[in-house]
């Protein structure tokens, strides 16, 4: 897949300012005590074509991992995390970015091993900027008083984050799921939905809320945010790729943390960047869903991201639509990103700090009645 280019003075003045951040104004040449060998190998990976999944594009645009001694091969954007699971599976890929889908695989029985995040929070267990829901002007909800959604016909895409979403919120109303209507709508097909009439609102994630109101006239943003549920976003391995390669792996999560911290420290840079990797992204849509984005690249593990995917599951299980007889611990593998953090905390040092009693070692075990007197909601 052929790889869009910064504009040239741009991209010589961020891979300055990243070498001298990851360095510590060290330079290639210096001789580090103690250091590792240097890393060198190649990967393939794979991603979601979404706003908050723009940091592995990001991380080989800037050359980050090659920093690492890694090539990373991309492969063409995944149109659900469903796809990535079955292409990491088949061995088309060997690491991808995946978050709710990863559960229903569990469930199955498919083998994963959750190395860190691309999206999410350790320091708290929920946190959903990133999701929106817009309605159409003659729908009859009212964003001051959401009690208006009892009797709407939504649009949302089963199974998906967003569905997860809406299900929060009407928990949080006390409104039943079955006083609305729920139409199952891929992202894409949301914008006819509600210029056609069939639906009142739609809940999806960036940048589609922003692109909805920017292509169907009248419609207007009912709620955003709100902490309803947890964002859950993994970077994904298979147990036996990281049996086999450990030291690719923390290669490949220490791009990553390098690309996150380049998102939030340059959201107009990487909004002009998801612009050019996700077709059909006008740019300042962009940047207005990346000033939610930011809030939300946390590649850290803690007792939190635990906490997290045990609410969603939990959710999900309540509406019949998984079957939660799976253990969350024999899927989080915590030692890499923990060794990354140990080793580049420079990389994280502009994030908030973890809480004392949410912080993890690699043997954690996650019980749900501890972590929850450990993780701010």
């Amino acid at each position: 897949m052929p790889r869009p280019l910064l504009a040239p003075l741009a991209l010589a003045s961020t891979l300055v300012l990243l070498a001298t951040a990851c360095s510590g104004g060290s330079t290639v040449d210096d001789a580090v005590e103690g250091a590792a060998e240097p890393v060198s190998g190649s990967l393939n990976a794979g991603y979601v074509s979404a706003i908050d999944q723009i940091g592995l594009p990001v991380g080989t645009e800037l050359g980050l991992f090659e920093e690492q001694g890694l090539d990373v091969t991309l492969a063409d954007p995944f149109p659900t995390g469903v796809d990535a699971i079955n292409a990491l599976s088949a061995g088309e890929v060997d690491i991808i970015q995946v978050g709710v889908p990863a559960l229903a695989a569990a469930q199955e029985g498919v083998e994963l091993a959750l190395v860190g995040n691309y999206t999410g929070s350790a320091v708290q267990r929920s946190v959903d900027e990133t999701a929106a829901m817009v309605a159409v002007e003659d729908s009859g909800i009212d964003p001051e008083d959401l009690s208006t959604l009892e009797g709407a016909t939504i649009a949302t895409t089963f199974g998906s984050i967003n569905h997860l979403y809406l299900l929060g919120l009407l928990k949080d109303l006390r409104i039943d799921v079955e006083d609305v209507e729920l139409v199952n709508t891929a992202p894409p097909d949301m914008p006819v939905a509600l210029e056609t009439g069939g639906a009142d609102a739609a809940v999806i994630w960036d940048p589609w809320p922003i692109t909805i109101q920017d292509q169907v006239e009248g419609t207007y943003e009912v709620v955003r945010g709100g902490g309803y549920i947890p964002f859950i976003g993994y970077i994904v391995t298979t147990p036996q790729y990281l049996e086999e390669n450990p030291e690719l792996v923390e290669a490949f999560l220490t791009g990553r943390a390098a690309a996150d911290q380049w998102i939030r420290e340059n959201p107009e840079d990487a909004a002009d960047s998801a612009s050019r990797w996700l077709t059909g992204t006008d740019p300042e849509v962009a940047l207005a869903a990346m000033e939610y984005n930011v809030e939300q690249l946390d590649a850290r593990f803690s007792s939190c991201n635990y906490l997290a995917m045990d609410t969603v599951a939990l959710l999900l299980e309540e509406q019949e639509a998984l079957e939660y007889a799976f253990d969350i611990n024999e899927l989080f593998v915590p030692g890499p990103i923990l060794s990354v953090e140990e080793k580049n905390p420079e990389l994280f040092s502009d994030l908030a700090e973890v809480p004392t009693d949410a912080r993890i070692e690699a043997d954690y075990t996650f019980i749900r009645e501890v972590a929850q007197n450990s993780c701010a909601v």
